[in-house]
């Protein structure tokens, strides 16, 4: 495991040193590790190590907030493991356990489906036969239209994409899988 390292600054030498002095002189014994790291955060202000690891660890987040997409911010770690799914191919090899990686999963085969007109069931098929590894493409096909991603006429025989804006992390997600697929 890796340490993070803190910076720490002390705005007057000789009071920490006097503090110190005065901490180790009230002590029968030596200090072990954590005990010293709270002498020296004590010693400059602060309640013990831990609130001092707090309280720089907020003053980093509040100095470098995260990059936000439309107002948003993109869970990686989310688009990470739904990229599992597609094992570095744009074909979806295995489906999501999760609901939200679900979700993610079908806004990138969203993308695949032609935009702007209406589809013959065949033709659906045939491009999530394409971008599916597992075999059920009737279940994708229903989940984009439960998800609202995908309409279709009452009888089933013609589909439309519903053109929406994909949330921050189904964007990041299909710019990762179609950058693959240019690759290969």
């Amino acid at each position: 495991m890796s340490r993070t390292t803190h910076a720490y600054a002390a705005p007057d030498l000789s009071a920490l040193a006097k503090n110190l002095k005065r901490e180790l002189e009230a002590r029968a014994d030596l200090p072990g590790h954590v005990e010293l790291l709270n002498m020296l955060t004590r010693a400059v202000g602060y309640r013990n190590y831990q609130h001092f690891k707090a309280s720089r660890g907020a003053e980093e987040r509040l100095a470098n907030p995260p990059v936000a997409v439309s107002e948003a911010v993109v869970d990686y770690r989310r688009v990470e493991l739904t990229a599992r799914c597609f094992a570095g191919t744009d074909i979806l090899v295995r489906w999501p356990g999760k609901f939200n990686q679900q979700q993610l999963a079908l806004w990138v085969l969203w993308s695949f489906l032609p935009a702007g007109e209406e589809t013959p069931e065949k033709a659906v098929n045939a491009v999530l036969m394409r971008h599916n590894g597992f075999g059920d493409h009737v279940l994708i096909r229903r989940e984009l239209v439960n998800m609202g991603l995908m309409t279709r006429t009452p009888d089933c025989r013609l589909y439309r994409r519903v053109e929406k804006r994909p949330p921050p992390e189904a964007r990041e997600l299909i710019r990762l899988i179609t950058s693959r697929r240019r690759e290969i």
